[in-house]
């Protein structure tokens, strides 16, 4: 096969990915993401994560997987059950967004460009845009958040906390990779990084909260600050002692500023470190 054919073939498209959306209490605002995640790619899988607010009957209608678990499993269950079903209809690459709203499905041709651009890396939908609706405990924890998760990849991510992302396949297909909950996200990175030597591109996305200034409204949100920041604090911190090199690994990490994959030049520069960042 020409070498320029060989390319075009491995391009991703609509029709190479899947996307999955885990799915806990979101009757709220299910429909609306499903239905404008179908007009971007027709391969979607829900996870129902035990929810008892009727979030499957708000999409029974609509021609999509839903996977059910009878009782909440977490967030790591529910990726890692869609993924399972992603692979097993195909899929080169896997797209994720959370079920509540906040990401927006039209920005997965962005993803799909981004990942075409910079092959067999993670792509993370980074909030980075109007990031004044996001609030400042969430920006200063995420920052915290962003370099902590650096001590396990190695390299620096701009918003490693985001649901919306692309994985290629092979990340997808890692197995045995610890941690549940909002930590299995956290360590699917540092995973891809440490078995696969994976990096991440972000791409500025939106923030998309509940805010003074809109009528959209948002359930409240299953991430808490405290509790999940502190579980995934301690699972890199953990892994950091085992592995040792500390000060090779801090060289590392500074060597390796985010890459962030935005032709208007608006984000090209590096991500603000916890002790820099600012309110505005």
């Amino acid at each position: 096969m020409p070498e320029s054919m060989a390319h075009d073939a491995a391009r991703l498209d609509h029709h190479a990915i899947a996307v999955v959306i885990p799915a806990l209490n979101e009757a709220l605002r299910i429909r609306e993401v499903v239905v404008a995640t179908l007009a971007e790619c027709a391969q979607v899988i829900v996870i129902d994560d035990g929810s008892d607010d009727g979030t499957a009957q708000c999409i029974a209608d609509l021609p999509v997987t839903v996977l059910r678990h009878a009782r909440r499993m977490g967030k790591g269950a529910s990726l890692r059950d869609g993924f399972a079903e992603a692979l097993r209809r195909g899929a080169r690459a896997v797209v994720t967004m959370d079920g509540d709203g906040q990401h927006w499905a039209g920005d997965i041709p962005r993803l799909l460009a981004a990942a075409n651009r910079h092959p067999d890396h993670i792509v993370i939908g980074a909030r980075l845009r109007r990031r004044s609706q996001q609030p400042l405990y969430r920006r200063l924890a995420n920052a915290f958040a962003d370099w902590g998760i650096a001590w396990g990849t190695g390299y620096q991510i701009a918003d490693s906390q985001s649901g919306q992302r692309l994985y290629p396949a092979a990340v997808a297909a890692l197995h045995e990779v610890p941690g549940e909950d909002f930590v299995f996200e956290a360590q699917i990175l540092i995973s891809a990084a440490q078995q696969l030597h994976t990096r991440c591109v972000s791409v500025p996305i939106e923030s998309r909260y509940q805010c003074v200034h809109s009528d959209a409204q948002f359930r409240a949100s299953h991430f808490k600050p405290v509790r999940d920041f502190s579980r995934i604090t301690t699972h890199i911190v953990r892994g950091v002692l085992r592995r040792g090199g500390i000060a090779a690994v801090y060289r590392r990490i500074r060597a390796n500023p985010p890459l962030i994959e935005d032709p208007s030049g608006e984000f090209a520069r590096t991500a603000l470190l916890p002790s820099q960042a600012r309110s505005p």
